[in-house]
């Protein structure tokens, strides 16, 4: 799991600086748009909401159009998409088991575009239940570094229902059951430490180790999912080593 989330962190941040910047900033406005739909427009009545601001705030999106997209979601203004949440399985090559949620507004060209990018990759569509079995909804919350140690953070989570902390490099992992993710973000906050994102992830309970010849091509396949507009998030059950990692940033 600590290899797959270095490398998901350590892309989330290289996206915010380059090309798909424009790509990751609809993602959030995306969520932003469905959770004031789902749970109204106040964030502070609405933690769902909270949480996709505060994400979409830290990477940079531009206020008004994080406020454009609450108000649009709740009602309060209109043009907001009737989005659907789709959830496809699949098959990465070496075996790795991938989870593909879509956000979208038409069905058809998100299954399209899901089985296309699967196929041109090495991958293919699985059956509904043939990988989600592999995975657990868990809630994550990402905390950068600085002067903290792993103890700091576990002291402040352990009473608000934290299951375990996680050191990513210049991040910590905090994992939770999903229900809990909303006491162990305001736990945090209580003490006065400061986060990255906070949301709801399909974890994997058992993962594939890959070489470098591997992770290039499951890296390769995810990054042509996520190309799709319609593609919100992936999950996959793979592990990479440090050195392997640091051979592919090379």
């Amino acid at each position: 799991m600590s290899g797959h989330s270095k490398w998901a962190t350590t892309k989330h941040k290289k996206a915010a600086l380059d090309s798909k910047r424009g790509k990751l900033f609809a993602k959030l406005i995306k969520n932003i748009e469905v959770a004031a739909r789902t749970g109204g427009p106040d964030p502070d009545g609405n933690p769902t909401l909270y949480d996709a601001i505060t994400k979409a705030r830290k990477s940079s999106v531009p206020l008004d159009n994080i406020e454009r997209a609450r108000k649009r979601g709740g009602g309060l203004e209109a043009g907001g998409a009737d989005w659907q949440t789709i959830m496809y399985e699949g098959y990465a090559p070496g075996g790795v088991a991938v989870l593909i949620e879509c956000l979208t507004d038409n069905r058809n060209r998100a299954a399209s575009e899901v089985r296309v990018a699967l196929t041109r990759n090495g991958g293919s569509l699985a059956d509904p239940g043939s990988v989600s079995y592999m995975f657990n909804r868990k809630g994550v919350v990402l905390v950068p570094k600085g002067s903290l140690t792993e103890d700091d953070v576990l002291v402040a989570v352990l009473d608000a229902g934290a299951e375990e902390v996680n050191d990513l490099g210049d991040q910590f992992e905090v994992v939770s059951e999903a229900g809990d993710l909303v006491p162990v973000r305001k736990a945090l906050q209580d003490a006065g430490i400061d986060y990255d994102s906070a949301e709801s992830s399909f974890l994997p309970t058992m993962n594939v180790p890959l070489d470098e010849e591997g992770a290039r091509k499951v890296f390769r396949l995810i990054d042509a999912l996520e190309d799709s507009d319609d593609v919100q998030n992936v999950w996959a059950n793979f592990d990479v080593s440090d050195e392997v990692m640091e051979k592919l940033e090379a």
